[in-house]
Parts: C-alpha cells; sequence; structure tokens
C-alpha cells in the first residue's frame, strides 16, 4: 500500500494552493469565539443578508476552516438558499469544478423516506428525522446502545473518493425536553497534542474508510440508493469504501491535522500496519478527541439555528439522549481530493511562526477576528 506522501501529496502546477486571507468583511459584526481551540458564534448575522455577497461568503469559508465551526442563530433561510451557500463555500474558496452538492446514498427522489413534512424532496438536501430514524433503527430506549457514545465520532462522507470541504446544517424541529446537542472536535488541535514520533508516524499512513450501513440497508430492505455520481463522478457504486492519507493538509489554511479518526475507520483499516499496531492507532486517535474536551465545542440547538463547518478539519457527533422529535436538513458540499503536503505546518506551527505565543494566544490575523474581544461585543 502506497505511503501518504507517495499517492496523496499536494496537487501541483495549476491546482497548487496557498493558503487563503480573510478580508475582515465579518469583523464588524458581534461573535464571540466560544472556546480556543474551535468555534464561533454570530449571535445577530442572517445568513439570508449574505447569501448574494461573495465577498462574505469566502470570508465566512476561511473562518470555518480556520475556527472548524461557526454557529448562527434562528435563521429566516430557505433550503434553496442553504444550497446556494453551501456551494459557494468551496466555489469561492477553489474547489474543483467537477464537485458539486453532495446527493446522499439514501436521498433518491425514488426513497419517500428522504422528503421534509410537506412531502418536498431534493436529493441535494438530506432531511433528518428522528422519526424517520427510529422507523429504520432500534430505539435506544427500548434497548441499550450496542456502542459507547465515542462510537459516533465522524467527518461527513470520507466514504467517499471525493469527500466533504463544507457542510451546513439547520435543525427546524426540536424535542421539548433537554437533548439532542451536536459536538465538534478540532482536527487541528487533535494532531498538535501528538508528540513530534507520532506526527511522523501518523503523517506516513493512510487508512481505508468504509461505512456498513449501506449494506445492511440493501440487505434489509428496498429503499434505492443513489449509485452514480454523488456530488463528483468519482463519487459512484456501491463499495462506499475509500482510501484517504491519516494526515491531511487543508488547503485553505494550509495547515495539517489529523483525518483518518473515529467511525469512518472503525470498520475500515490504517494501512501498512499489523493488526495489533491498528487496533492501538485507531484507540489512540479517538482518544485523542474523547480525552481532551478542551478541543471540543458543545452546542445547544434552538429551532432554526445553523452550523457551518469544515468537514475536513473537524470531527462531530450528536447526542442520543432525548425521546421528542428531532428535525433538520443537512447539505453537503463536496471537496477536493484529500492530500497531504510534507511541507504543511500545524496550525500550533503556524500560529508560532505568525508570532501569536500559545494556541490559547491566538492572534486576529490567525484567525479573523478583531484585535480586541474576550466578551461577546460589537466592534
Amino acid at each position: 500500500m502506497p505511503s501518504a506522501t507517495e499517492d496523496f501529496r499536494e496537487p501541483t502546477s495549476t491546482t497548487q494552493r496557498i493558503p487563503l486571507q480573510y478580508s475582515g468583511s465579518f469583523n464588524d459584526y458581534e461573535s464571540i469565539d466560544l472556546t480556543n481551540a474551535i468555534g464561533r458564534e454570530y449571535p445577530k448575522v442572517q445568513l439570508s443578508d449574505i447569501v448574494d455577497d461573495d465577498t462574505k461568503i469566502r470570508d465566512l469559508a476561511i473562518l470555518c476552516s480556520q475556527r472548524g465551526v461557526v454557529f448562527f442563530r434562528n435563521q429566516n433561510i430557505k433550503a434553496d438558499d442553504l444550497k446556494v451557500l453551501t456551494s459557494r463555500l468551496g466555489e469561492l474558496t477553489g474547489k474543483p469544478k467537477d464537485s458539486k452538492l453532495h446527493r446522499h446514498a439514501l436521498s433518491s427522489k425514488d426513497n419517500i423516506k428522504n422528503h421534509d413534512e410537506n412531502g418536498a424532496h431534493d436529493e441535494e438536501v438530506f432531511y433528518i428525522s428522528s422519526v424517520r430514524e427510529k422507523e429504520n433503527h432500534s430505539n435506544r430506549f427500548e434497548a441499550p446502545l450496542p456502542k459507547l457514545a465515542s462510537y459516533l465520532w465522524h467527518s461527513d462522507i470520507t466514504f467517499e473518493n471525493i469527500p466533504s470541504d463544507y457542510a451546513i446544517l439547520q435543525m427546524t424541529n426540536l424535542p421539548d425536553d433537554a437533548g439532542g446537542d451536536t459536538i465538534w472536535a478540532s482536527a487541528y488541535e487533535m494532531y498538535d497534542r501528538m508528540s513530534p514520533a507520532y506526527q511522523k508516524l501518523a503523517d506516513g499512513l493512510t487508512a481505508t474508510h468504509y461505512q456498513p450501513v449501506f449494506s445492511r440497508i440493501m440487505k434489509n430492505t428496498t429503499d434505492p440508493l443513489i449509485i452514480e455520481d454523488r456530488g463528483h463522478p468519482e463519487n459512484r457504486g456501491l463499495e462506499f469504501s475509500a482510501t484517504h492519507p491519516v494526515v491531511r493538509t487543508n488547503p485553505v489554511t494550509g495547515w495539517k491535522h489529523l483525518f483518518g479518526v473515529g467511525q469512518q475507520i472503525h470498520d475500515g483499516k490504517i494501512n501498512g500496519v499489523t493488526d495489533r499496531e491498528e487496533e492501538m492507532l485507531k484507540k489512540y486517535f479517538l482518544q485523542l478527541i474523547t480525552e481532551n474536551h478542551d478541543l471540543q465545542v458543545r452546542f445547544r440547538w434552538a429551532e432554526n439555528d445553523v452550523a457551518v463547518w469544515d468537514n475536513r478539519c473537524t470531527f462531530h457527533t450528536a447526542t442520543m439522549d432525548y425521546m421528542g422529535e428531532r428535525k433538520g436538513i443537512r447539505i453537503t458540499s463536496v471537496g477536493e481530493k484529500p492530500y497531504f503536503d510534507p511541507q504543511s505546518l500545524s496550525r500550533l506551527q503556524a500560529l508560532h511562526l505568525a508570532g501569536l505565543g500559545k494556541a490559547g494566544n491566538k492572534g486576529p490575523a490567525a484567525e479573523g477576528r478583531p484585535e480586541k474581544r474576550r466578551k461577546m461585543t460589537s466592534s
């Protein structure tokens, strides 16, 4: 099996990338960084006001790639405009022309389960419904979960040959009681928690990402699956398996981060190592998330809130602790073929190089924020 530096090196010639610079178009908006490592909230921005503003959309994409995930409260934006916004995030930051919005394997027009409450259907919109999940899977309150909650950590659609760059999730209906939060973790920070020796080891590895749930669906139901062009011509077939570098370079920031971690490789494989070594590496990589709460951000949803995140440099998980109805829509953009650039810096290295000190003392130039902001303020 080729190493990450052999088959997954940075694109060359006309596709080679340099880090993109944030222009400052969001600096006048009220905002708060939810943790030092990951997450930012803009409580008063309406995305419907910026959907036609390419400068702001490009800056939002850069902010997502720097901060991992960005939150917006009580949005009045419609699904069609969310699709435009999701597409433009990648287009304005240089994704390949063949990369479009992802068509989830279960979002076929012939699958009557993938629709909203009014019966509307769109193959580029994935309709989240706890009611549908309970129809398809056992109710977690009727039978114990077979896995620890940590099993659910993942990045979206990494089983595709060309996986996601950005994704948007809007929650439209929530349980009356507490629960259903989503948690994100910084893959940049995970990489920086590793020793130089382990970083060097991970830099040279690849992993096979595999999603077995679709195989189970094909065996147990007659639900049709999309098998052609799931957002890119290379995303096709029924294998739902792809090989990617364990450490990936984000083309927007130029920072390297862990990528082969969590649920997506649980049923897959870390290549080129023994079974015992693979078991230890899978456990260690996952523990970098589960044993470091300070590289996570937890978001408690209210109706119509929106999260926008970079799937390359974050992992996320739902919290399955609710009994009421939970609905929303997710739109996922397909990005570039994952690559590892041996010359790329980690986030911490980049901040030090910019003279910004420790990771907890990040400067505005590195992560798109005004010079002075500790608590939530208006610039």
